[in-house]
């Protein structure tokens, strides 16, 4: 599993990102979380407003910071 995480580094992405690791962490989920700063990167998938947050390819939160809830939501959704 690949969550990204995109934003320029301000406080709500690197809490974005911890909040991700501390979930896979917490319930042993294989997986990589990884930060994106490019701003053309984010312009290119479709980000507007930062953190964003991207589970396998699929955006699942943009303009907030990600939340636990925000996750197992996602995986609830899925099972």
């Amino acid at each position: 599993m690949l969550i990204e995480v995109f934003g320029p580094g301000c406080m709500k992405c690197n809490a974005s990102a911890d909040c991700a690791r501390e979930f896979l962490t917490a319930r042993g989920l294989e997986g990589e979380v990884v930060k994106v700063t490019d701003l053309e990167t984010m312009t290119a998938r479709g980000v507007f407003r930062t953190p964003a947050v991207f589970i396998d390819g699929e955006k699942v939160l943009e303009g907030r910071k990600l939340r636990e809830k925000d996750l197992a939501a996602w995986f609830e959704n899925r099972a």
